[in-house]
């Protein structure tokens, strides 16, 4: 079905554009399920740990997107469009899975909630699925059309699609719970992604290209080998040389502090009083303040060197963290208070304005390391293998982000907030002292780029 909707793949202008929109539909899902709907499970009682392990499943597809490469590649409708047939199908089952959880309730009574919340963490893990694999697709699609010397500004504008489809999820949708039921907001989301599926995705006219040669033997064998062959590569890459393994090790653990970036500043803003409509306001201006950060930090790191101001920028994500942790000893407010505890105290207001404070500083630095460190994984991969490479340190970074947020919801509710804080500001120094070991390989002139991986997809933030 071809709409009557110009050509965007046609012209560079029209590629940016698709681009950028198609990485819009990426942003919402995770805006909306890691800040809105985060923040009205603690006001309906939810606790941390339940919150943790919510948030954290929410990045476990994107560690594992890889999976999905040899699928997107070897399983293909040409007469639909090899990669439009799956963006496409992608974004309609994200709007099915989405509008399936509506009906579901976090909480309904004692004997229902371990149930209703697990089917509920489930459907939305489906939707993150279905948004990862879109991923895949739309990268593999840009390998194809994109020119060699438009990547760059196309991966920008990519990037900044993502930003804004966080804020559209997250903040839009808290603003408009500020004035309608919360249950209205699945329909404006799932209306976001489905206008940009009907005005971009659908009118595209993906070339032709020359069907993919196949050894003999089912779709699912073929599948099973470029699997197989990924892992192969992958451990054969790491294996080669020192910079490779460590930079593994650092992926695997925490780099810098984590907890204001995730389900903890979530909790903390329904308890501290925030309304939806402070709460979509604070994760606005936390996107808009990330995204400056990681431009700057990118060029400072041009200008002084990788790991110099990537220990810099990890160590100053520590100094909200702690700072909101002490002032939170201080006041005292130390453990989770349900939001309709009876006879709950008044937060108060310094805690309030050192909770803001501290969660936009955070977003500053954390924008600063987050541009630098994709900058030095790129420095440490071995051009031969790049997106093969790139890609395994990109999954293990969600794969952190993952572990993390499940280990905080039960540090929460067994130690509270300011030891929690606190655990994870040291932890997060654990990056620092393996960084004088990433020592970067030099590149001799000429030497190739960006190989292609076996899904065919450029990781995130990688220009080719």
């Amino acid at each position: 079905m071809r709409l009557p909707f110009p050509d965007l793949l046609a012209t560079r202008n029209g590629r940016l554009t698709a681009f950028s929109l198609l990485y819009v539909t990426e942003g919402i899902p995770l805006g909306f399920t890691a800040t809105a709907i985060a923040t009205q499970m603690r006001r309906q009682g939810l606790t941390p740990v339940e919150i943790g392990a919510f948030v954290g499943s929410l990045y476990l597809p994107w560690a594992f997107k890889w999976i999905a490469g040899p699928f997107v590649d070897t399983i293909t409708f040409p007469r639909f469009g090899r990669r439009r047939t799956w963006i496409v199908g992608m974004q309609v089952l994200m709007i099915l899975t989405l509008l399936a959880a509506l009906p579901v309730g976090y909480k309904t009574s004692v004997h229902l909630l371990f149930w209703n919340f697990n089917l509920f963490t489930l459907l939305i893990l489906l939707h993150n699925t279905f948004c990862a694999t879109q991923d895949v697709a739309i990268d593999a699609l840009a390998v194809g059309v994109l020119k060699e010397h438009e990547r760059g500004m196309a991966n920008g504008f990519m990037f900044g699609g993502a930003t804004l489809g966080q804020a559209i999820g997250g903040s839009g949708a808290l603003f408009l719970a500020a004035i309608m039921p919360f249950k209205l907001t699945y329909f404006f989301v799932a209306g976001s992604i489905g206008l940009i599926t009907l005005l971009v995705a659908l009118p595209l006219r993906e070339p032709e290209i020359a069907p993919r040669v196949r050894a003999a033997g089912s779709a699912l064998k073929a599948i099973g080998g470029e699997l197989s062959a990924f892992v192969g590569e992958t451990w054969q890459t790491f294996s080669q040389s020192r910079a490779a393994l460590i930079g593994l090790l650092y992926a695997l653990v925490p780099t810098g502090a984590y907890a204001l970036g995730l389900a903890l500043q979530s909790n903390l803003a329904v308890e501290l009083g925030l309304n939806d409509s402070k709460v979509g306001q604070l994760n606005l201006w936390s996107t808009i303040l990330g995204a400056l950060g990681c431009i700057a930090g990118g060029w400072l790191s041009d200008r002084f060197g990788r790991r110099k101001t990537l220990a810099t920028f990890l160590f100053l994500t520590a100094v909200p963290t702690v700072w909101l942790a002490l002032a939170m000893l201080h006041a005292p407010w130390i453990h989770a208070i349900p939001p309709d505890a009876p006879n709950r105290p008044i937060p108060p207001a310094g805690l309030v304005q050192t909770f803001w404070i501290a969660c936009l500083v955070y977003s500053v630095f954390q924008g600063l390391y987050y541009g630098v460190q994709s900058a030095l994984f790129m420095d440490i991969t071995n051009p031969r293998v790049a997106a093969t490479q790139f890609t395994a340190y990109m999954a293990m970074l969600n794969l952190v982000i993952s572990y993390t947020a499940f280990w905080q919801g039960h540090a929460i509710t067994r130690w509270g907030y300011p030891t929690t804080l606190g655990l994870d500001a040291g932890l997060g120094m654990f990056g620092i002292a393996l960084l004088p070991f990433l020592i970067v390989r030099k590149k001799a002139a000429g030497e190739a780029v960006a190989a292609i991986p076996p899904g065919g997809a450029i990781p995130e933030g990688v220009s080719p």
